[in-house]
């Protein structure tokens, strides 16, 4: 059988007119109105389409793993985009920020682990570059992961300044999977996360 090559859009930036771009709103975060023309796979130009996006500042994820102990470092805190979710609006994720300034993606997932989880990062491991939500929302994400020592972690962190109050909870991997299992962990940073420890888990415990 003939191997096939995978699958890549035939079309790039340049099979798209952006026809208007409109702020309906400017804040911490923007929403703009966009309407937009692009190539049909048919042939042809699409009618204009007029789509809301909510536009943000891209984001880093880290998942802080410690090898030795099998342990995984997760952090937990509201989150308003999930007032309406019927459990509970107190998501258990990895660390995470955006990045709102210059900063590198690295450094950015540097001072978050220290912000958010008070641990100090040296080795990234890059895991993923993703859209989140690409059909309303701009942001990228890039995921990495952290081997790190997880004995002296734990307790409440976060700046005052940003109004964050983030629990830190160290786990052993099979109780972090088994709230995985459970619906507990239902969000796409932490999904992605550890389903790719779950593959890696074995080659970063080798690497002690």
């Amino acid at each position: 059988m003939t191997q096939q090559e995978p699958p890549a859009s035939r079309f790039g930036r340049e099979d798209v007119e952006r026809v208007a771009d409109e702020c309906l709103y400017d804040g911490f975060f923007d929403l703009y109105r966009r309407q937009l023309r692009y190539r049909r796979f048919g042939g042809g130009w699409s009618e204009t389409v007029t789509r809301e996006v909510h536009v943000r500042h891209d984001a880093v994820g880290v998942l802080l793993y410690d090898p030795e102990r099998d342990a995984v470092v997760l952090v937990e805190q509201c989150r308003a985009g999930a007032l309406d979710r019927p459990r509970t609006p107190w998501l258990i994720e990895p660390v995470a920020g955006l990045i709102d300034s210059n900063e590198s993606p690295e450094a950015v997932a540097r001072r978050e682990a220290e912000e958010e989880a008070g641990c100090r990062v040296d080795e990234l491991i890059e895991i993923q570059r993703y859209f989140p939500s690409p059909g309303a929302c701009s942001e990228y994400v890039t995921l990495y992961c952290a081997l790190v020592d997880s004995r002296e972690l734990g307790g409440v962190h976060g700046l005052d300044s940003e109004h964050e109050d983030i629990l830190v909870h160290v786990l052993p991997f099979t109780q972090a999977w088994q709230l995985l299992e459970e619906g507990h962990l239902d969000n796409a940073m932490a999904l992605i996360a550890m389903y790719w420890l779950a593959r890696e888990r074995a080659s970063l415990r080798a690497r002690r």
